[in-house]
């Protein structure tokens, strides 16, 4: 037996080093002190379970999670005669009186109940938190000589280490991609040097016992109606090697071991009625397994996604450095460490792995790693941008299959979706509005202002159509067709022509979540025809159009669709001061520099507006960007970062991630500027948005390699500061083709274009556009 676990810890190796051949250094985060606050803790996850080790010398504090712990419940908050307020509430907009317009959106055309802010509607919510209590006999003080709290992004492990008195203690943390369990190993480098108390713990509605020598932690969380929500159980099992083991009350107490062994498994019952069996069959598997060969199949397993890329920017001499302190040098001193932003691009793509998995949820607003049980935003998913970010940059960092997820999620909502459709719009097909759960929820939210939006659902078609763009799978298509065609049915039968241009467009709805003038002095949110509604409109009937003439079906509905965008409005319209109408009448927004720039959905991601297709448009959005200016939360930052890459300035969208790699430790709700990273690197709103991220990574995709304008383009924005040397391998671009590419001086000195099959594709480097056949994958 143990010489099959050997050789299965060989052959692991090897894999792991096969496929890290291209890798320059280990991709690494670390610190030279333990975590003071959660946002400078290390965050492993498997797709499923999450935690978060602080480090602590004496007292450790672990914040677990499970991706789909939430409270809340189904609910039909539609309001089945909101239809009968329509007639109204349009032509009080096509009078101009959008005041009024919006006083009627808020009596009739809003949702039911508290929405987002009530119970039923729920909140995705921390686990709880695993303590580890320490002891050292004979050491008052325990002030380590040495300390180092490391996070290793290609093997997807934490560490720390320190000496105290000439002892070496080291931990190891993963969330284990084998066995579905959280692992940590405690050793030190002299035997019987181990003492610790394990507790769990939970700020409500948790109920904790013992089972022979384990730990439990289970309740059920508030549904907002009868209290009975969510069940879930979290069991907490130890092995130890040397020393004694006991359980005093909840407590497992450990003393002068020379290594023990934690694992944590937690499940709820989202999708498992049996998840207490489920639990303890997972412990056992996990525990039959020797800690060697559990950890070399773990980190091969997140090999098999993770290493499918690799980056190298150089390195400059901060790479030495504590993260934190990098941080603290970057924004003043980024040509001293041009490795940076190939870590923060990875740093990205172990978030996604860690926190999304095919069969369970998409990442919401805090990925997996919420530390409350009032989260931030309730943790939920945001339509207006929000979850798009959080898959805008998937496919070209080479992670294709977690945008399934999302269009799991998606569809999902199709049911309640033709629900509110009907109650609101007497309308055919679905429609989500700003805000969503893992309960279904589609109604407009609880306020005209930001909740009568019409771009969510649309919006979220975008990236399910991106998946196949990226991925030419013909089944993936046929199977959400049925979803595109949905949206599509609703946004054809709501359309309205607009008396003065004649032009079909949404009404009522709002540009997210942006406030303008009235001529009378008054501020609305409600119009119609925003213009991120008429570029939706257009990218989603093409798209449909499209995937109908691949799939040869629906040629009447195609039809209907290319009738239907004749009179759609152009994609952007450029008003007397140059920039891009936000609205349909050129009104004068209330804050020049509101964090959404929902005006250039046609730059990105639709690439309806670009400088080789629209140059008159695309100048105009430049100067949209220079109005709201380069401040923000950081969502809003990458997103102006994702623009000027678009936009071919590759130094303006480096600027944009010098100001999102900012350090910060401020976790007020914020709406205005700010934004900035924690020590760990995750995005700071603040507080933590996870979109940030993963809109930043995606920026720095698109600075690489863009492929929206028909051809696949090399270094279209690249940065002088990237420009002396660099090479990447594993880019994806649609057309399912994989890129491999070198450059020095800003020019491309080698490049591999590749696919399953070899095909024809246009290609620009630098400057020249010619045909080429791709290489067999």
């Amino acid at each position: 037996m143990f010489l099959k676990q050997l050789t299965v810890i060989a052959c692991l190796s090897l894999f792991i080093s096969k496929n890290a051949t291209a890798q320059q250094k280990p991709l690494n985060l670390w610190y030279d002190k333990p975590a003071k606050v959660w946002e400078e803790t290390l965050p492993l996850g498997n797709g499923k379970l999450g935690m978060t080790p602080d480090g602590g010398i004496t007292r450790e504090q672990i914040v677990l999670n499970d991706i789909t712990l939430w409270s809340g419940g189904k609910q039909d908050a539609n309001n089945y005669e909101a239809y009968k307020s329509l007639p109204k509430i349009r032509q009080l907009i096509m009078e101009g009186k959008n005041d009024e317009a919006q006083d009627l959106v808020n009596r009739d055309f809003v949702c039911k109940g508290p929405g987002s802010g009530g119970a039923t509607w729920g909140k995705y919510q921390t686990l709880g938190n695993l303590q580890l209590d320490y002891e050292y006999p004979g050491i008052k003080a325990a002030k380590p000589e040495v300390y180092k709290r490391t996070l290793s992004l290609d093997r997807a492990v934490a560490t720390t280490e320190f000496t105290l008195e000439g002892v070496k203690y080291k931990r190891e943390y993963f969330c284990s991609f084998n066995n579905d369990v959280n692992v940590i190993r405690l050793t030190a480098s002299q035997p019987g040097k181990l003492n610790c108390r394990i507790s769990i713990s939970r700020p409500e509605k948790a109920t904790l016992a013992t089972e022979g020598k384990d730990l439990l932690m289970f309740g059920q969380v508030d549904n907002g109606t009868d209290g009975k929500g969510m069940k879930y159980q979290s069991r907490v099992s130890t092995a130890v090697k040397g020393g004694a083991l006991i359980t005093e009350g909840n407590i497992i107490q450990v003393k002068n071991a020379t290594e023990i062994l934690v694992y944590v498994a937690a499940e709820t019952n989202f999708k498992h009625a049996d998840f207490e069996a489920r639990i303890k069959n997972t412990l056992q598997q996990a525990k039959k397994t020797t800690y060697a060969v559990e950890l070399a199949k773990h980190s091969a397993h997140f090999g098999k996604l993770f290493n499918r890329l690799k980056i190298n920017l150089g390195e400059g001499e901060a790479a030495k450095l504590p993260t934190d302190v990098r941080l603290e040098h970057f924004y003043k001193d980024y040509q001293n460490d041009v490795s940076l932003a190939a870590l923060f691009f990875q740093f990205s793509r172990y978030l996604s792995i860690s926190s999304t998995r095919v069969g369970l949820l998409p990442p919401n607003l805090q990925g997996l790693w919420a530390n409350q049980i009032n989260t931030p935003w309730n943790g939920d998913y945001h339509l207006d941008v929000n979850v798009q970010m959080n898959h805008f940059g998937i496919e070209q960092a080479n992670l294709s299959e977690l945008n399934l997820p999302l269009a799991e999620l998606v569809r999902s909502l199709t049911v309640p979706g033709a629900k509110t459709a009907k109650a609101y719009y007497n309308a055919n097909g679905w429609i989500a509005h700003v805000i969503t759960n893992v309960w279904g929820f589609t109604e407009p939210g609880e306020s005209a202002s930001w909740g009568a939006a019409n771009a969510g659902s649309g919006w979220l078609c975008s990236n399910l159509w991106d998946h196949f763009a990226f991925s030419q799978d013909l089944n993936y298509l046929k199977s959400i067709y049925p979803v595109l065609k949905g949206s599509a049915e609703f946004y054809k039968s709501v359309l309205v022509k607009d008396p003065k241009t004649g032009w079909l467009v949404t009404s009522p709805s709002v540009s997210p979540e942006n406030t303008f003038y009235l001529p009378n002095g008054k501020t609305a949110s409600i119009s119609m025809g925003p213009t991120i509604d008429n570029q939706i409109v257009r990218e989603l009937f093409n798209h449909v159009i499209t995937a109908a003439r691949l799939l040869k079906t629906d040629a009447a509905f195609s039809a209907s669709l290319q009738e239907k965008l004749k009179s759609i409005p152009p994609v952007g319209i450029i008003s007397k001061d140059g920039r891009i109408q936000e609205w349909l009448e050129d009104y004068k927004e209330t804050d020049p520099q509101h964090r959404h720039i929902s005006h250039l959905y046609g730059v990105y991601p639709a690439g309806l507006i670009t400088p080789v297709t629209t140059p008159a448009l695309a100048e105009a959005a430049k100067k949209t960007l220079e109005v709201r200016g380069d401040d923000g939360p950081s969502w809003s930052i990458a997103y102006k970062q994702l623009f000027w890459a678009r936009l071919l300035d590759g130094n303006r969208a480096f600027k944009l991630l010098r100001e999102i790699l900012k350090p910060t430790l401020r976790t007020d709700i914020n709406y205005g500027a700010g934004g900035g990273v924690y020590p760990n690197m995750l995005s700071a709103g603040p507080p933590f948005q996870i979109d940030g991220n993963f809109g930043a990574a995606a920026g720095i995709a698109e600075m690489l390699i863009q492929s929206h304008d028909g051809f696949i383009e090399l270094l279209p924005a690249i940065p002088d500061a990237w420009k002396a040397f660099g090479e990447i391998k594993g880019l994806k671009a649609r057309g399912n083709f994989t890129v491999d590419m070198s450059w020095k001086a800003g020019k491309i000195t080698h490049y591999r274009i590749a696919s399953p099959k070899p095909k024809q594709v246009k290609l620009k480097i630098n400057g020249i556009l010619s045909t080429i056949t791709s290489t067999k994958l």
